[in-house]
């Protein structure tokens, strides 16, 4: 049986305006080296030689006019100021365009599949990144899956026009902020059409790096603080949840401290809220204790899949639904901070949902 399924796994390549090279192992290095404070330890754990995780620090010092890595006798050693800023430059290229490479992965795959002879069904799901939906191709046996990362109104408009089968929709689960999110997107909406089955609810909240900002508990405190905050791009739905939130709080959108640069997930907003470049993010708890921020929780969602009832064949809505209810994918979403399960597979109504029957 060929092994046909491929995954894309980036190096980054780091590169001076003289051509000087940063090797990608150079960011295993210095990570090691910061999660041990030993040259020798981190050099093993990197799989390179210790004179060549010196030569590669030296290197580094040498481009840049400033050292890496501070190294004292008796105190074993210390990433300096510029290695973690390359550390976590690292970190923010990985997060920003990962789910952009998992979206081509899966692209690539796809057109695998349809050349190869007896391939299994693909079912197309454009969905908002995530820490659950990230996990459906690992646990689906019956069935590739084609997951695409789509904003939401990219993954409704696809489903539409009949280019996705499946796509995501999350929404909050205060009944009256559902009314407005689903007003929001009424034009792409069809209640008599479409169908919504459970999976996850989520909770968002505000991020800061640890103990820093105790004074920082709501939405006022962040606009009253004029704190630099990084926000999403402006389609996301996370995005237009906060805005909706500090409507609700009385708060225009432009009294908050925003960035001029959108990032486009939520692990970018960790990322960048953790290298220091913002003070606050905004965004779901598992991406904040991925980078170890502290995370005030403002509200949760339901994060769910909404199809077209009479264009999805009966058998693949079986599957879908025998795949959210996979146990071993449910243990799995239940180790994720701040993810539960949501009546996995079960359908349910738009009308359900704003009514406060969900």
């Amino acid at each position: 049986m060929h092994n046909s399924k491929l995954n894309i796994a980036p190096a980054w390549v780091f590169r001076t305006e003289s051509g000087e090279l940063f090797e990608p192992v150079l960011f295993r290095l210095l990570e090691s080296i910061r999660d041990t404070g030993k040259l020798t330890r981190a050099a093993a754990a990197t799989g390179i030689s210790y004179r060549h995780a010196w030569n590669l620090l030296n290197h580094g010092a040498d481009i840049l006019g400033l050292p890496l890595v501070i190294m004292r006798k008796g105190h074993g050693s210390q990433i300096s100021a510029l290695g973690e800023k390359l550390l976590w430059a690292e970190h923010r290229v990985v997060a920003r365009l990962g789910p952009q490479i998992d979206s081509m992965t899966a692209e690539l795959n796809d057109q695998i599949q349809q050349l190869l002879a007896g391939a299994q069904p693909t079912l197309r799901l454009h969905a908002s990144h995530g820490y659950a939906i990230a996990l459906l191709p690992e646990f689906s046996e019956s069935a590739n899956i084609n997951l695409q990362y789509r904003n939401p109104e990219e993954a409704l408009s696809a489903l539409n026009r009949g280019e996705c089968d499946v796509a995501s929709f999350h929404l909050p689960t205060c009944p009256a902020l559902a009314r407005q999110i689903i007003h929001h997107y009424q034009n792409q909406l069809d209640s008599h059409e479409h169908r919504l089955m459970r999976f996850v609810t989520r909770c968002e909240g505000l991020m800061m790096r640890k103990g820093e900002h105790p004074n920082i508990r709501t939405l006022r405190d962040l606009s009253d603080s004029g704190l630099p905050f990084i926000s999403r791009d402006r389609h996301s739905g996370t995005r237009i949840l906060f805005n909706l939130l500090l409507k609700q709080q009385g708060l225009a959108e432009t009294s908050i401290n925003r960035s001029a640069q959108p990032e486009f997930t939520h692990t970018a907003i960790a990322a960048f809220v953790a290298s220091g470049m913002a003070d606050v993010g905004f965004g779901v708890q598992a991406a904040a204790e991925q980078f170890n921020l502290d995370f005030i929780e403002m509200t949760s969602e339901h994060y769910m899949l909404i199809y077209r009832e009479h264009h999805l064949p009966t058998t693949t809505l079986e599957h879908l639904k025998n795949l959210l209810q996979h146990p071993a994918l449910i243990s799995r979403i239940n180790s994720v901070p701040g993810y539960t399960p949501d009546n996995p597979g079960d359908v349910i109504t738009l009308n359900a949902l704003t009514e406060g029957n969900a």
